[in-house]
């Protein structure tokens, strides 16, 4: 019997992939199915078939796995899609992100071993980041505060209870859900492009307990000084573990359902905050990048540090830096640090980190990888990079091969670009020498991984390049 497209059916997940897709066999065929666990049995629907892959969308668990233990879950748990390990105990969590990440990198890995996955130091609450959004869970229903619902563009699921959050965030988006549905403002209708609040941006430093949070508008209803200052005093009123460091407000007139900062206006304290990394300061900006997971971004430091081995005497590369952390944590006993972030407000922090941090051998460049490398004189003898969740950008990758560096620590948060990227450098005459993962989004699919690098002789090049043209 031939599949076809909404067709109903249903199966046992064998497996699953990243990023948790429960794969069933169907017709002698494999089905992926988001967010479906191995060991369930589930009914699905046929979303997509086409050269030779099929997909999947979950409408029921019908049986669930044997390894499904974890009693306690989040209330929003399969309503707001952002957790789909929140059922498994950490070990099966950590068990599944090893083999998803050893089994995309095996191609490339031959005989080496990979290391065992590094867990968070904390499973619940690590998230010191988080972006909500306003809207209406159904259709002309309340002011809702939160993310967005599983499968759908509109509704909005208000997430009280959010596990993987930090404790403050709920009584911060509770608050400020409240305060605005008794004043009747509007949220803005993405369709129409119409109203007034959109989004609520809030962020807490781990080891310092600052809380910076923006309330992001549109500019199409001015004249709300007075409600913004109510809101900020409501803020201030509550009580919090941590403190804030500053309360703002973020007008953004994009027609896209992203947080843009068009202006910003400081409404109590400073627009930043201060969070400490491995004995080192940094201050981030509300739209700056910044590990999501304090206490386990030190974990994953700690393992680049690792990786690089000695620095001493050398010129070392940090590609897409962000505000330049992982330069930072290299930097005291390097030659130089050049580090290279798209982001200008990222760099602005990175260097004013720099200076917080006593340290004057780092450099940080604004500009897109790609054309920034064609304008430095510097040399690197050791090149890091962490870029984008899509990997390096293909016409960058030459650029950075072309050093010939003898070393290369390739961070990533996406196993699937990495595992593309990776092919390129052997082709180049580098090989795997070790690679771990780690796992800095405990309840979720996400996981980072991290793999040292070394340039090979040139014989042995020829070899490996003739084993990549005979996969």
């Amino acid at each position: 019997m031939r599949m076809k497209k909404g067709e109903v059916r249903e199966g046992m997940v064998e497996k699953t992939v990243f990023p948790a897709k429960g794969l069933v066999e169907v017709d002698g065929k494999w089905v992926a199915v988001k967010d479906a666990l191995p060991g369930q049995r589930v009914r699905f629907s046929i979303t997509k078939i086409r050269g030779g892959r099929v997909e999947g969308r979950l409408l029921e668990v019908l049986c669930p796995s044997p390894i499904e233990s974890r009693g306690e879950v989040c209330p929003h748990f399969g309503i707001c899609g952002g957790c789909v390990y929140q059922t498994l105990p950490y070990e099966e969590q950590l068990r599944l992100k090893q083999e998803q990440v050893k089994e995309l990198l095996q191609p490339v890995l031959g005989d080496v071993p990979m290391e065992p996955i590094l867990p968070s130091p904390r499973q619940d609450g690590y998230r010191n980041k988080m972006e909500f959004s306003f809207g209406d869970e159904v259709k002309g229903g309340r002011l809702s505060l939160g993310m967005h619902k599983k499968g759908s563009f509109y509704d909005i699921v208000t997430v009280e209870g959010c596990r993987i959050a930090d404790r403050d965030f709920t009584a911060i988006l509770t608050a400020t859900r409240d305060y605005f549905e008794e004043a009747g403002v509007s949220f803005y209708q993405k369709m129409r492009h119409s109203g007034y609040l959109r989004h609520l941006l809030v962020r807490k430093a781990a080891k310092t307990g600052q809380i910076l949070v923006s309330l992001v508008t549109s500019s199409q209803t001015e004249g709300h000084g007075g409600l913004l200052q109510g809101w900020r005093d409501c803020m201030l009123a509550l009580p919090l573990e941590g403190r804030f460091a500053g309360i703002l407000h973020t007008v953004n007139d994009s027609l896209a359902d992203v947080i843009q900062n068009d202006r910003t206006e400081i409404l109590y304290g400073e627009d930043s905050f201060c969070e400490e990394l491995l004995g080192l300061s940094f201050r981030i900006t509300p739209f700056s990048f910044f590990q999501t997971n304090s206490l386990g971004a030190e974990v994953l430091y700690e393992k680049v540090r690792e990786y690089v081995g000695s620095t001493r005497g050398k010129v070392v590369f940090d590609l897409y830096s962000g505000t330049g952390t992982i330069a930072q944590v290299l930097a005291p006993v390097a030659e130089q640090v050049v580090g290279v972030e798209i982001v200008e407000e990222a760099v602005a922090a990175a260097r004013e980190n720099a200076v917080r941090n006593g340290l004057d051998n780092c450099r940080f460049l604004a500009g897109d990888v790609l054309k920034v490398l064609d304008e430095l004189a510097e040399k690197p003898d050791l090149i890091v990079l962490d870029p984008p969740r899509d990997g390096v950008h293909p016409k960058a990758l030459p650029k950075i091969l072309a050093y010939g560096v003898e070393r290369i620590v390739y961070i990533s948060c996406k196993p699937t670009s990495l595992a593309r990227d990776l092919v390129a450098f052997l082709a180049a005459g580098y090989r795997v020498c070790r690679v771990c993962a780690v796992d800095l989004f405990p309840g979720t699919a996400g996981v980072e991984s991290i793999v040292l690098l070394s340039k090979l002789k040139s014989n042995k090049v020829k070899h490996i390049n003739m084993e990549l043209e005979m996969d």
